[in-house]
């Protein structure tokens, strides 16, 4: 072989891995809605955005971008908001405190009024994330530091009988330096996750065989982690800039989110 392509071949090979290690580019920002409360999380439906900061949630017109009320109701550290069947519900916990308290939190959207839907307890971690998905609860429950490699995604029945839970690949777990996983949600068979500020998507499988999550490739979104949903309007998704206090709203082209249960 030449000299020259012997010189020009570690930085073909560098260039390769280089981009082998960034997030494809495939989510397109296509709207913001300012928002005080972007802080935690963001839902919507087709008339109306919900914005989630720690203790309350404020609905928003998403025509107009005017605050239409605000919940009533405790909590202390709201982490996710999922719209099903009329209503809004969301992962709630102590963090930091300790012992760790976990809680589904559920809004009534004709009231307003924040309500407590299943207390777990103590379950082993801080609830971040709380979707529907194949007949089922599933339940991410964060650690944090040096622990974080312990987080875990928990499968329930509808009487919250656990029949399945899973960790997450250490490659994954790494990108996260001492936070966790903070957003999540299905797409078809693909799992979505989000970490805790960076405009990263993760995709995730449930594996063959095993307790470990298989890490199926990453995605640059323009949001910045934390909870994120499905936009019903578009079919793509709604998130936040905790920085600038916004709801973000992007989607892929052409290719619709594979929601619901």
């Amino acid at each position: 072989m030449h000299a020259r392509y012997l010189i020009g071949l570690p930085l073909l090979l560098a260039g390769l891995l280089a981009s082998a290690a960034e997030p494809s580019v495939r989510w397109k920002q296509t709207a913001t809605l300012a928002a005080p409360e972007a802080f935690q999380a963001a839902a919507a439906d087709d008339k109306h955005v919900y914005a989630i900061t720690n203790d309350r949630i404020a609905r928003y017109d998403r025509a107009t971008g005017r605050r239409l009320a605000v919940s009533t109701g405790e909590a202390k550290h709201l982490n996710s908001g999922f719209l099903w069947e009329g209503k809004l519900y969301c992962a709630h916990s102590n963090y930091p405190l300790q012992p760790e308290q976990s809680e589904i939190k559920v809004l009534a959207l004709d009231s307003l009024v924040l309500t407590t839907h299943k207390d777990f307890g103590n379950f082993g971690g801080s609830l971040t994330w709380a979707v529907r998905h194949d007949g089922h609860w599933w339940c991410n429950f964060a650690r944090y530091r040096a622990e974080n490699g312990q987080t875990f995604l928990v499968k329930l029945t509808d009487d919250w009988r656990e029949v399945g839970r899973w960790t997450y690949p250490p490659k994954l777990i790494r990108e996260l330096g001492r936070n966790s996983l903070s957003g999540g949600l299905w797409d078809g068979d693909t799992l979505l996750v989000t970490g805790h500020d960076d405009p990263v998507l993760f995709r995730l499988n449930l594996p063959q065989e095993g307790s470990i999550l298989t890490l199926a490739g990453k995605e640059a979104v323009p949001f910045t982690g934390q909870g994120f949903a499905v936009d019903p309007k578009s079919g793509g998704l709604v998130g936040i800039n905790r920085a600038k206090r916004q709801v973000v709203f992007a989607r892929q082209e052409d290719k619709p989110l594979k929601d619901g249960e």
